[in-house]
């Protein structure tokens, strides 16, 4: 019995261990695609449902995709709007794990995990990370077979079958569902659990239904997490997640009668019936909000008031039928730049606000409106190279460079934001405390940078002579406050007031903002020349 229940935690720890990795190499693949991903789930509700189920196949758990898509709509990248249609998607598509398991696949696993680890020993670059994708996905067979094999001996229990006999109502299988779900943040768990029961002949039908949908109501406590540290539309979509499925259960429940007869009629294995009755279960959800999308948004909106940005991801001022006209097509791409310097000027802020107070949150977002800022990097690169062949007059062949190359600047200034927002976070991860001396030097530099990027913004929209005094200006001061700071920190550091730990990370504050006073000046010497 101890060596069975050791065994069993053995194969939860290990399957727990290989969806983490899993998630996380499937990403590194999936964020080469990012942009693509982004473009086909925000196009219409049914392939944002496509988007969400193929993407929770890929990642193998719902509850990651569904934090992802709560993370997206919180960063703005998302719409509410779309961001339910996907979440409807990932509650299909985590049913495909269940189905492994009824299907025997499993007994594949050390196919899985001998050719993925020969892979990943082998090979380097994107085939070293798929090889690793295909280990922990052989880890996840190996797993769910060993539960099946330490399950198997429970057959022959008398007091195994007494006891699965009398916690047979509906309402216990659904709070066990619930409560294992949320406590192991996966409902593939629970549900291939049963359907190995069923293989079995431990359980019923009628048992196992309430326990499927309990552990579809417990896998959206992982959502939940992730929205407490969202802004309000990142709630919302959690929200959502938990609204869908307590739906979904609402229905079903009542309807389990039914329900057992239709799944028997289908099919004669008792564990495909479960596996049927999980796909069931999310294809009613899906089936009957995804027309419904608009009226549960505007009721979401109600319930968690709140205002909330979304970002669009493709340029919106770089109109293709400009493109005959290179006046017009130039004032499309400084439209454009607008834009893209207001998302930097966010990013900067955020970026300085964090190293005053560190919040996980807001990193996690900047990371998402930094993949904006790329990606309106390389369209308008993309949009000025279609009219770089022409031939121009003095002044619009100057706007043509002088946007080419600042273009690049708003980008480095996305990109150092990034490092001071890491910085933060290594800050908070590490307590590092700067000394007070230390702080108010940085809070002065603060300011002054802040400055900077504020102006840089209003000058691309109006030159103003006085507005590009001011940001050279201020960039002498930066300098010459970076390195007073630089000098001063030496002092205390060699008199002991600062901890060693805190000056490489001090320093390397004091340089990025340094660079992103830089960027800003380079872009006040654009607009002067032109």
């Amino acid at each position: 019995m101890l060596q069975g229940l050791s065994l069993f935690i053995t194969a939860l720890l290990i399957f727990l261990y290989a969806i983490a990795k899993l998630s996380t190499e499937v990403q590194k693949l999936f964020t080469d695609r990012v942009r693509q991903y982004i473009r086909y789930s925000a196009r219409t509700p049914l392939s944002g449902l496509a988007t969400g189920m193929l993407s929770t196949i890929l990642f193998q758990s719902s509850s990651t995709t569904t934090a992802l898509i709560v993370s997206m709509v919180s960063a703005g990248l998302l719409s509410l709007y779309h961001g339910l249609a996907m979440v409807l998607g990932t509650d299909i598509g985590t049913t495909f794990t269940v189905q492994l398991v009824v299907w025997k696949v499993t007994a594949l696993f050390p196919i899985c995990v001998t050719g993925g680890a020969l892979v990943w020993f082998t090979a380097d670059g994107k085939r070293k990370i798929v090889g690793e994708v295909v280990l922990y996905f052989g880890l996840v067979l190996f797993a769910l077979y060993l539960i099946s094999e330490v399950t198997a001996p429970l057959k022959a229990s008398p007091e195994v079958s007494a006891f699965l006999r009398r916690a047979a109502h509906p309402l216990l299988g659904l709070a066990a569902g619930v409560i294992f779900t949320a406590l192991v943040h996966a409902s593939v768990i629970p549900i291939s659990m049963v359907a190995i029961l069923a293989q079995q002949g431990l359980i019923s039908l009628d048992s196992a239904l309430p326990v499927v949908f309990g552990a579809n109501v417990g896998t959206t406590v992982t959502a939940l997490l992730a929205g407490l540290v969202s802004n309000v539309n990142g709630k919302r979509t959690a929200f959502a997640h938990l609204f869908f499925k307590c739906a979904g259960t609402c229905i079903c429940l009542p309807l389990l009668p039914i329900l057992t007869v239709v799944l028997k009629s289908l099919s004669a294995s008792l564990s495909q019936q479960i596996a049927l009755g999980h796909f069931l279960f999310n294809l009613i959800i899906a089936a009957l909000f995804i027309f419904l999308l608009k009226p549960v948004s505007v009721m979401l909106e109600r319930l968690v008031p709140g205002k909330a940005q979304t970002l669009p991801v493709w340029p919106e001022f770089l109109n293709e039928a400009c493109l005959a006209q290179t006046e017009e097509a130039l004032l499309c791409v400084k439209r454009e730049l607008q834009r893209q310097m207001l998302l930097a000027q966010t990013m900067v802020r955020d970026s300085i606000d964090l190293l005053k107070t560190f919040r996980k949150a807001k990193r996690r977002d900047m990371v998402y409106v930094e993949a904006v800022v790329d990606n309106l990097r390389n369209e308008i690169a993309a949009y000025l190279w279609k009219i770089s062949d022409r031939e121009f007059s003095p002044e619009l062949s100057k706007q043509l460079f002088t946007y080419t190359a600042m273009v690049d600047d708003i980008e480095r200034l996305a990109d150092h934001a990034m490092i001071l927002a890491k910085l933060a976070a290594e800050q908070e991860e590490r307590g590092i405390e700067f000394s007070e001396k230390g702080m108010a030097e940085l809070d002065e530099i603060d300011a002054l940078v802040m400055a900077n990027v504020d102006d840089a913004v209003l000058l691309l929209d109006k030159r103003d002579d006085a507005k590009i005094l001011n940001v050279f200006r201020r960039e002498e001061a930066v300098d010459v406050k970076v390195r007073e700071a630089r000098e001063r920190h030496l002092d205390r550091f060699h008199r002991r007031v600062c901890r060693a730990e805190a000056g490489p990370v001090f320093l390397e504050m004091l340089i990025n903002l340094e660079r992103i006073s830089d960027h800003c000046q380079n872009i006040a010497e654009y607009v002067k020349e032109l």
